[in-house]
């Protein structure tokens, strides 16, 4: 029994050999048909990058230009001597307000006086001969025509009537001239306004017009302010208008608000009056003059101001967000638009200004556009990306402070 069983054994060996081979090769190909496939899928796609837009849309602006002018009186006197004299008496407080009319010097006028009363007494002499001249005249006029009194008799009783009558012109405006020059050496101020310090005291003499004033008014309310403007941005905004990119504000062109120097916003509004219809050759700019009441007299001569004034009203005007906007290696602004196609798409910019926290574009972009402006740096042009609505920061609600203890 145990010889018959041994070969039984030793033949059934074998074929479990060959079994065991066979699925060894099995599993080894199965492990190198894994291994090749998953070395040809590649490595997965990467995620499409979200961005957030803004739609542009056309908004109705009013345009205003801030520049920067200077504050000058709305009147100027210069107060000058028009008789030759010794100033007697100032008769007004140096820096006060005074009123048209109102006496500034007094000049003696003991000399004007007496050549006035004398060119009255020459006037009451010449008047005093012309009647008798006159009924000379015309007692010879009657008689002329019978021949009673001669021809030469006649022709001179008509001359000593014309030689009186011009007597009496003569005198009458020597005296007037004489009361001119009397009531000159009372000066007396020609407008209202603010008076700055007398430049002569008391016993000093004057000449007429003399080249240095004895003292300046200025009229201060209301008051002027003269603001240059570029002939550039003149053509510029004309040519807005002309394009019907901007029309003409109307009366509110005219309305101009101001801002003092330490900031503070002048509480009247003033009134734009003309643009000077000359260029100044040194700063190639033209003078707008804008005319402001001044009831308190905040605004001196001479200080320097900024006037905000209305250019003209746009009733699409394209305004975009200042993040929005980038610069190019050149230094031009762009932006980053998402198109139909959901695929970035750079447009390069013309910036007009800056308008708070927007720019207005005057070319670029226009109404419907998706502009980008979060998620700028991780996308570049032609790129795919997932839109969403941009969404502004609120302002931060103040926290409550806790109480210490």
């Amino acid at each position: 029994m145990n010889i018959l069983a041994q070969p039984i054994q030793d033949s059934a060996s074998p074929m479990h050999s060959r079994r065991a081979l066979s699925l060894s090769l099995l599993a080894l190909a199965g492990g190198l048909l894994l291994s090749a496939c998953g070395q040809r899928s590649g490595p997965p796609a990467a995620p499409v990058p979200e961005v957030a837009t803004v739609v542009i849309a056309p908004q109705s602006i009013t345009l205003t230009t801030e520049l920067p002018g200077r504050t000058a009186a709305f009147r100027v006197a210069e107060i000058r001597p028009q008789v030759n004299g010794l100033i007697q008496k100032r008769l007004y407080t140096e820096g006060s307000e005074v009123a048209a009319g109102q006496p500034l010097y007094q000049i003696d006028p003991a000399q004007f006086q007496a050549a006035f009363d004398s060119a009255q007494a020459a006037l009451g002499r010449a008047e005093a001969n012309l009647p008798a001249v006159r009924a000379r005249f015309e007692r010879f006029d009657s008689l002329v025509a019978d021949k009673a009194v001669s021809q030469q008799n006649y022709d001179d009783a008509t001359a000593a009537l014309k030689q009186a009558e011009a007597d009496v012109a003569y005198y009458r405006a020597a005296a007037e001239n004489a009361r001119v020059n009397l009531g000159y050496t009372r000066i007396v101020s020609p407008i209202s306004g603010r008076i700055g310090r007398s430049s002569v005291t008391d016993g000093a003499i004057v000449t007429a017009y003399q080249p240095v004033a004895l003292a300046t008014i200025q009229q201060l309310d209301p008051i002027y302010v003269d603001v240059p403007q570029s002939t550039n941005e003149l053509l510029r905004l004309e040519q807005r208008i002309a394009q019907n990119l901007l029309k003409d504000a109307g009366a509110t062109a005219a309305k101009v608000q101001l801002y003092l120097s330490d900031g503070s916003k002048y509480p009247i509004e003033g009134t734009l009056q003309f643009r000077d219809a000359e260029v100044d050759p040194t700063t190639a700019s033209v003078t707008l003059r804008a005319v402001f009441p001044n009831p308190e007299g905040v605004l001196l001569p001479n200080m320097f101001v900024r006037a905000v004034l209305v250019e003209g009203v746009g009733d699409r005007a394209i305004l975009a967000p200042q993040q929005a906007i980038t610069r190019n290696t050149k230094g031009q602004p762009v932006a980053l638009v998402v198109n139909a196609e959901k695929k970035i798409e750079q447009r390069l910019l013309i910036l007009d200004r800056a308008i708070g926290n927007q720019w207005l574009v005057a070319s670029g972009i226009a109404a419907g556009d998706h502009i980008v402006v979060e998620g700028l740096q991780k996308v570049r042009p032609g790129m795919p990306v997932r839109e969403v609505p941009f969404q502004a920061p609120q302002p931060a609600s103040a926290q409550p402070t806790p109480a210490t203890k």
